[in-house]
């Protein structure tokens, strides 16, 4: 009896390995006519779904936090009379993190309150009722099955809760899907990107939102201010001291201040560095890599075939024998 040496049973084995290589080579040779077929097919079905698939363009805008340092005299104030100025009304934070004017925009701007108010009257119509866009005419197509744009009226054949007429909350959800708001955390710029099927909506969106916000914030920091400078003049009138009377007056210059900037800031909670433009060229979908993964898919499917097929059959072909 002959002993075989661990190098002849490596070389043996190696030799098997080479052997199934080529013999899985020549199965996929064999089966090329049916790995070519499935290929072809599911690149076809790749590039007409791609082609279905509608323009989607991105209109984004680049914006910077307005520097809020202009409130430093209010701060100095409010924090040498801390008491007073609570009570005021005063907001004497920093202005930093989560309490700057930055962050509760882009809350705010996410908050399903901000659309209602501001947005879905103005763009429910775009959002929930577009068919396809007509890059030819510019102009946007409505689907006859959920609006009547002759007689201007919502035409859904929806079941409860929803209604013919989007609801604030069901139009909201679709919202949040084509809006992206982010943050650079080493620069603190803001990125707005609203993504539609007509490039001149994505565009005007964008500008409304960044409107919207605007007056909003604007509005609130007018009216606390005015709230403040009248409960300021109320104590200032119970008042017989001439030092309490002097910090009422520099407390109310203050809030004098704040309105005075609220009122002739343009962008007075962002400064836009990039506004948003109407896009020229598509961003999604990516019908390049959507027809080579389908031509992928369909190859490995195919060579996947042929392997069952080949070593499935003559398993079973074993079997049968063996009985």
């Amino acid at each position: 009896m002959t002993i075989k040496s661990p190098e002849t049973f490596q070389n043996t084995e190696a030799f098997d390995d080479e052997i199934d290589l080529k013999e899985l080579f020549l199965v996929l040779w064999n089966g090329k006519l049916v790995i070519t077929l499935i290929t072809g097919f599911a690149a076809v079905c790749a590039v007409l779904f791609a082609l279905w698939l509608p323009n989607i363009y991105e209109s984004k805008a680049l914006l910077a936090p307005k520097d809020e340092s202009g409130a430093g005299g209010l701060a100095g104030l409010a924090k040498q009379y801390g008491g007073l100025a609570s009570l005021a009304g005063i907001n004497i934070g920093g202005g930093g993190g989560e309490s700057s004017k930055s962050m509760m925009a882009q809350q705010k701007i996410q908050s399903l309150d901000f659309f209602k108010r501001h947005l879905y009257e103005k763009i429910m119509l775009d959002l929930m009722a577009v068919d396809h866009w007509e890059a030819t005419s510019g102009e946007l197509v409505y689907d006859p099955d959920v609006f009547d744009v002759k007689n201007q009226t919502w035409v859904r054949d929806v079941s409860y809760p929803q209604q013919i007429k989007p609801s604030a909350q069901e139009a909201y959800k679709d919202f949040l899907e084509l809006l992206t708001i982010s943050e650079d955390e080493k620069t603190s710029l803001v990125t707005i990107t609203i993504k539609h099927e007509s490039p001149v909506v994505a565009q005007a969106w964008v500008a409304l939102i960044i409107e919207a916000i605007t007056e909003e914030l604007r509005g609130t920091d007018v009216e606390e201010a005015q709230g403040s400078i009248e409960f300021l003049e109320q104590q200032r009138a119970q008042t017989s001291l001439v030092s309490l009377d002097e910090v009422f007056a520099q407390l109310i210059e203050e809030q004098t201040k704040t309105i005075m900037l609220a009122n002739v800031s343009k962008d007075y909670v962002f400064t836009v560095i990039d506004p948003a433009v109407v896009p020229e060229l598509e961003s999604y979908p990516k019908r390049a890599v959507i027809c080579i993964l389908g031509a992928l898919f369909g190859g490995m499917l195919g060579a996947c075939l042929v392997l069952v097929r080949r070593y499935a059959f003559d398993k079973a072909i074993g079997a049968d024998h063996g009985m």
